[in-house]
């Protein structure tokens, strides 16, 4: 069961940072499944480059991943709102790292990355066997890293895991925190729910919400 993925509309998201604003660390569900990577995130949001960096999540699609990445990133501008934060998912910087040597601006590309205090990156398994872009990720990593700049990153598999990967990205990847989000049990599958009814304008009975927490 997927933690709060619902169909937004323009107004949920930040035209600035590409951010879900309804993707907060306060309305995610915390259960035995993922509450390392939930202590984590926190952690991360109140110690930017300081602990956990990288901060690396995995695990399988509609767990949670980009709930907390995005989370982290709206409690980081609510504290801190003169830190600068980029959030993208992996085809997104690929696509901008292609369109860039195209259109000859790669430098100007490298250099926002570059000026964050933050950088996000979803779905990092979509660098596999892109070599420029690896390189260029590598060289921005260690920028950002030397500088102590907060990087975090999610993938739906565990670094040594990843496949068509650089050894030495994923050595980088494997240097700070690792978390993984597994399958929710019953009970923080039906507190899931119960949530996402907050938002609804309707409401069901337990009992259904219980046969869908039971058979999905």
């Amino acid at each position: 069961m997927e933690q709060i993925q619902e169909t937004s509309s323009d107004a949920d998201i930040d035209p600035k940072t590409n951010l879900n604003r309804k993707y907060t660390l306060d309305n995610f569900v915390v259960g035995t499944n993922n509450e390392l990577a939930y202590a984590a995130s926190m952690a991360v949001s109140k110690n930017l480059g300081k602990v956990y960096n990288p901060f690396f999540i995995y695990g399988g699609v509609g767990l949670g991943k980009t709930h907390l990445l995005q989370g982290i990133a709206n409690k980081i501008i609510k504290d801190t709102p003169d830190k600068r934060i980029i959030y993208l998912p992996a085809e997104k910087m690929v696509s901008e790292l292609i369109e860039g040597i195209k259109n000859k601006t790669i430098e100007d590309v490298k250099m926002r990355y570059a000026q964050k205090d933050v950088l996000i990156v979803d779905d990092i398994q979509f660098l596999a066997a892109k070599e420029t872009t690896q390189d260029i990720f590598f060289a921005t990593f260690n920028n950002l890293y030397n500088r102590n700049k907060q990087i975090i990153l999610s993938s739906d598999r565990p670094p040594k895991a990843l496949s068509a990967v650089e050894e030495r990205l994923k050595s980088r990847f494997e240097g700070g925190m690792i978390a993984d989000i597994g399958m929710p049990a019953y009970e923080t599958r039906l507190a899931i729910l119960k949530m996402k009814m907050k938002n609804k304008p309707l409401a069901l009975p337990d009992e259904i919400l219980e046969y869908i927490a039971v058979n999905i």
